[in-house]
C-alpha cells in the first residue's frame, strides 16, 4: 500500500510507522484538552504499518498559498516554498539554503514516483486533514487520480479522539501524530468511488479558476480567500507593549489552531514592519526572536 501525505513531518513519521522492524516508541507533539488533568496523557501504542518506508510520499506543496494556476512544479511554486521556509532561517546556510531551494524538485520527483505506483496498479491510501495545505493538496492530486483505475482509499484525521483514559485528545493536522499512533487511525479509512474523487477533482478546478491569494476552510468548505483573511489574529494579540515575535506567534498557534503554519504569520508580520504597522524595538538576525509591538 502506497501512503500520500502533505507535509514533511507527517511523511516522516509515517516513514517510521511503515518500518516494521522498529519494535520503540518515537514522541511527537499532540495538542490535548485536558480535564482535571495536571499534563498530557501517555501516549497510546497502536503497533505499526505494514510495509516500508520507500511506500511513503509526500507531496508538500503548500497549495493552500498563492497562485494555483501555476502547475505545482513551477519555478513559481519553487520559490514560493523556498521564500515560506526560508523565513526560519538566521545566519548564512549555503546547505540549508540549497536544500531549501530543492524542495520543490523533490516534490516533483515524489509525484513522478507516485505515478509509476499508478502505472503498476498499486493500491494508495491518502491521509488528509482539514488544514488547508492538507485539503489542497488532496483535491489536487483527486485531479490527478481520475486517469487511474486503481483502488484508492483515504484516511480524513478526525476533529478528536477519546483514549482510553478517558482524556480527550484534539488534532490540527497529521503532523500531530506519533509515528506509533498511526496505526490507530486505520479504522477510518475509506474506499474512494470513482465519482468522489471527479467532484474532489472538480472541486480543484473551481479554487483554480477563482485563485485567490490563499485558500481556507470555512465551515467545512474550502474556499479562496484575501491574503488578508488572518491578519486579525495578529491584530488580537500584538500590544504596544513589546513581546518576542516567536511568543506571538506562538499565542496564535495555540489559540487559533487553524492549520496555518508559523511561517505565514512570520510574513504578514514582515509586511506589516514593512508598512510601519507594526515596529521593530529589539532587533534580531534571527526574525523569530526580535521584540516587536504595535507601531
Amino acid at each position: 500500500m502506497i501512503e500520500v501525505l502533505f507535509g514533511e513531518s507527517e511523511a516522516g513519521a509515517m516513514k517510521v510507522a511503515k518500518n516494521t522492524v522498529i519494535t520503540s516508541k518515537v514522541d511527537g507533539p499532540t495538542s490535548v484538552w485536558m480535564a482535571g488533568k495536571k499534563k498530557p496523557p501517555e501516549r497510546e501504542n497502536c503497533g505499526w504499518i505494514e510495509g516500508t518506508a520507500e511506500e511513503v510520499i509526500c507531496l508538500g506543496f503548500l497549495l493552500d498559498v498563492g497562485d494555483i494556476r501555476e502547475n505545482a512544479g513551477s519555478e513559481y511554486r519553487k520559490q514560493l516554498i523556498y521564500s515560506m521556509y526560508a523565513q526560519e532561517q538566521w545566519g548564512k546556510d549555503e546547505k540549508m539554503d540549497a536544500e531549501l531551494m530543492q524542495l520543490c524538485d523533490c516534490y516533483c520527483a515524489e509525484m513522478e514516483r507516485l505515478k509509476t505506483y499508478l502505472e503498476v496498479g498499486e493500491a494508495i491510501r491518502v491521509w488528509y486533514s482539514d488544514a488547508p495545505y492538507s485539503r489542497c493538496g488532496f483535491y489536487h492530486l483527486c485531479a490527478s487520480l481520475q486517469e487511474y483505475p486503481n483502488e484508492i482509499s483515504v484516511v480524513k484525521l478526525p476533529e478528536y479522539r477519546i483514549r482510553s483514559d478517558h482524556s480527550i485528545v484534539s488534532y490540527k493536522n497529521w503532523g500531530e501524530i506519533a509515528a506509533e499512533e498511526f496505526a490507530g487511525f486505520l479504522n477510518c479509512e475509506k474506499k474512494l468511488s470513482k465519482e468522489e474523487i471527479r467532484i474532489y477533482a472538480m472541486l480543484w478546478g473551481i479554487l483554480q479558476e477563482d485563485n485567490s491569494p490563499l485558500r481556507a476552510v470555512v465551515n467545512g468548505k474550502l474556499i479562496g480567500v484575501p491574503e488578508d483573511f488572518y491578519d486579525f489574529l495578529i491584530w488580537k494579540r500584538i500590544t504596544q507593549k513589546p513581546v518576542k515575535e516567536a511568543r506571538l506567534i506562538g499565542d496564535i498557534l495555540g489559540n487559533s489552531q487553524l492549520g496555518v503554519g508559523d511561517w505565514w504569520y512570520a510574513k504578514r508580520i514582515d509586511y506589516f514592519i514593512q508598512t510601519g504597522k507594526i515596529k521593530i524595538v529589539e532587533d534580531s538576525e534571527n526574525h523569530y526572536t526580535r521584540m516587536i509591538c504595535l507601531a
